[in-house]
């Protein structure tokens, strides 16, 4: 399944995030601020992109409690990563993050997942909450599709 038509925008990977949730915008400028090879490119999962990327995956775009990853999106098989496998996926591309993600890597998958889904129910609670999508910065605003 190739995404890549319809991404003209640079990176070989895709951060599906929810635009108006404030962990997931942290996590956006953590990203930028360390991804010197500007591997990854964004997209809100409220925008137009993020609802029909999700729908080639089977996924429901309206499901905002998600933050998904489509590793190398422009390539003839990209791949969908969800929730911790996603977030770990970010961590261990950008340079220098790996070491403390270690002890993570004992753990397995569903019980990080898990972890995940319950940040995820308080996260606007804790986080905070936008009423529209953040915009970037001018000096990234090109890594982000449907800005």
């Amino acid at each position: 399944m190739s995404v890549q038509a319809s991404f003209p925008e640079p990176g070989e990977h895709l951060i599906l995030y929810d635009g108006v949730c404030g962990l997931c915008n942290r996590l956006n400028r953590f990203v930028l601020l360390r991804d010197t090879r500007a591997v990854f490119a964004f997209a809100s999962l409220q925008s137009t992109t993020g609802r029909s990327v999700l729908g080639r995956f089977g996924r429901n775009g309206e499901d905002l409690t998600t933050l998904y990853v489509i590793a190398n999106y422009r390539s003839q098989s990209p791949a969908l990563l969800s929730k911790a496998s996603a977030v770990a996926f970010v961590m261990k591309t950008l340079e220098g993050s790996r070491t403390w993600l270690r002890p993570f890597r004992l753990l397995p998958t569903p019980l990080l997942d898990l972890g995940y889904d319950l940040i995820a129910r308080y996260r606007y609670r804790v986080f905070g909450r936008s009423e529209t999508c953040l915009m970037p910065k001018e000096e990234f605003r090109a890594r982000f599709i449907d800005v």
